[in-house]
């Protein structure tokens, strides 16, 4: 087939050379953005008097006719081809004739692809920040009706101190509220028009970048054309965030799934989020929480990918920069269809109050309490850690929880416990008592959620 670079070679590009190359299998996705920049170029040039306003409009013209014609699903991209951008000038040729080739006048596809990439990443971003925005409401919304469900709290993965469920939860609300802030953050830095800057050294006709990037909603112009085609800064970032997200969807799917196992019989996943067994009939897999949790794996991948592709790569365009697409579609689409489906497996799960309170009984997260207890009767801390930690042994051995104690059995220990400390101990009342701001206390919860609902 004809290339659009192809004056200057006797030969043909090998098959397998045209194979290698090719990215349209990859970058056909890009087709939207790329018509919308090249008709704000179009009408620049005609505006600066490059092309006629006749020509100008001609080609603009013949552009919203390929748009359309993408739209409606009418064209057959060819799968040999070298990439979108080569698709969509041929079709454009189709529709006006040798006028066609015009439009490439004063820009490269080197500004050309990244100004596609910018525009397209633009727009997954506002749609990624709205589900984590939606994932985060749900988080509150389930926060706000377990604010005194009883759960353990862990370090080491053992039993630490009690919380509530939405104290939990509403931890993972604020990782999604940061890497929404992440997301708002990377925007503006997408938000620059390469375009205007042709192959790496910008152009000799008299183009109004500024007009362009107006016309397509930039917040202005990259302001070194060697910087705009040959760096992908702005996909590593998106990448570092989105590995990011992952990585918080991985921890939150993981707890799903030891939540759901009969043993701690925390949470129920409901039928369209999880799988049966093709040998045993009783089995309900969480399957898609496992699937968040090894894709976060292909997404950090992706990241040192892309990292790797331009660790060593000299100014300016390299082609090894191809293959920064794939790896943006691979971080783009995983995150934000694990985003949803983490949405879809909290707002169906049924969480099991009872069997989480049962947890907290005789595991003597209160023990921290009690020694607080001897504190405010005057005993330095280092002491009462010490009386409590026999008190913690004589209970492993008798088999009996704290909370069980009389007040004969804790004076056996330290004659400072007085009556009031029976009752500090109950579980309930050691996850109220942590009133603090950013406490697990109803209080504190409720007005972090309030904080939460604000944000």
């Amino acid at each position: 087939m004809s290339k659009l670079w192809g004056g200057r070679f006797e030969k043909g590009t090998h098959h397998d050379v045209e194979v290698f190359t090719a990215s349209i299998g990859v970058d056909a996705r890009l087709w939207s953005a790329d018509l919308r920049g090249s008709m704000a170029h179009a009408r620049m040039l005609g505006e600066v008097g490059v092309l006629t306003s006749a020509e100008a409009d001609q080609i603009v013209f013949g552009l919203k006719r390929v748009h359309a014609r993408f739209e409606s699903g009418k064209v057959e991209l060819n799968p040999n081809a070298e990439d979108i951008h080569s698709e969509i000038e041929k079709a454009l040729g189709e529709e006006i004739g040798p006028l066609a080739g015009k439009l490439h006048t004063g820009r490269s596809r080197n500004d050309q692809v990244a100004t596609a990439t910018r525009l397209y990443l633009r727009e997954e971003i506002d749609g990624y920040a709205q589900d984590l925005k939606s994932l985060g409401a749900e988080l509150i919304r389930i926060a706000e009706a377990h604010v005194e469900t009883l759960m353990p709290g862990l370090t080491h993965t053992q039993h630490a101190q009690p919380v509530s469920l939405a104290h939990h939860l509403m931890a993972y609300f604020w990782m999604f509220s940061r890497d929404q802030e992440r997301l708002g953050e990377l925007r503006k830095r997408v938000n620059q028009l390469p375009l205007g800057s042709a192959a790496l050294a910008g152009t000799s006709y008299p183009l109004d970048r500024q007009k362009v990037a107006k016309e397509l909603g930039f917040d202005g112009v990259i302001p070194n054309s060697l910087d705009a085609v040959s760096d992908r800064d702005f996909v590593i970032e998106f990448l570092s965030q989105a590995a990011l997200t992952m990585t918080h969807l991985s921890r939150l799917s993981e707890e799903l799934i030891l939540w759901s196992a009969p043993e701690f019989a925390f949470v129920e996943l409901d039928d369209q989020v999880t799988t049966g067994s093709s040998i045993m009939p009783q089995k309900k897999n969480p399957d898609v929480a496992e699937l968040i949790r090894g894709r976060a794996g292909k997404v950090s991948g992706a990241l040192v990918a892309a990292l790797m592709m331009m660790k060593g790569l000299p100014l300016s365009y390299n082609r090894d920069m191809q293959e920064d697409k794939e790896q943006l579609f691979i971080g783009l689409d995983t995150a934000r269809t694990s985003v949803r489906l983490m949405k879809l497996m909290l707002e169906s799960a049924k969480f099991n109050s009872a069997r989480m309170a049962a947890a907290v009984r005789g595991d003597f997260s209160n023990a921290t309490d009690l020694a607080d207890h001897l504190v405010r009767k005057g005993l330095p801390f280092r002491e009462a850690h010490e009386v409590v930690g026999r008190v913690v042994r004589g209970c492993l051995e008798s088999k009996t929880a704290i909370e069980d104690l009389t007040l004969a059995d804790l004076k056996k220990h330290s004659p400072l416990f007085d009556e009031s400390v029976l009752q500090e101990v109950q579980p309930l009342s050691v996850m109220r008592a942590r009133a603090t701001e950013g406490g697990t206390g109803p209080a504190a919860v409720r007005a972090q959620i309030e904080k939460a609902r604000r944000k």
